[in-house]
């Protein structure tokens, strides 16, 4: 998750981006795991802390779900 990404490449803790964003620790954890989709002003606010100039929602991607990988046709197997 890109939250998660932006948090990690400023050396923060999930307590210290709580903190920054007014948030609980247990709030972030659970955004961060999936668990839990951010209210919007929970959105605003962890945007705010990470200083965010995008969209808002962005933050929300699957970093992995960015990757997308082809599969060749050779390994398609066809239905019978």
């Amino acid at each position: 998750m890109r939250l998660k990404d932006e948090r990690i490449k400023r050396d923060w803790s999930q307590a210290r981006f709580a903190r920054e964003a007014e948030l609980c620790q247990s709030t972030v954890s659970q955004i961060e795991n999936g668990r839990l989709r951010p209210y919007p002003n929970q959105l605003k606010k962890l945007a705010q802390a990470l200083n965010w100039k995008g969209n808002e929602e962005d933050l929300l991607a699957d970093t992995q779900s960015d990757q997308h990988t082809e599969v060749p046709c050779s390994e398609l197997k066809e239905k019978s």
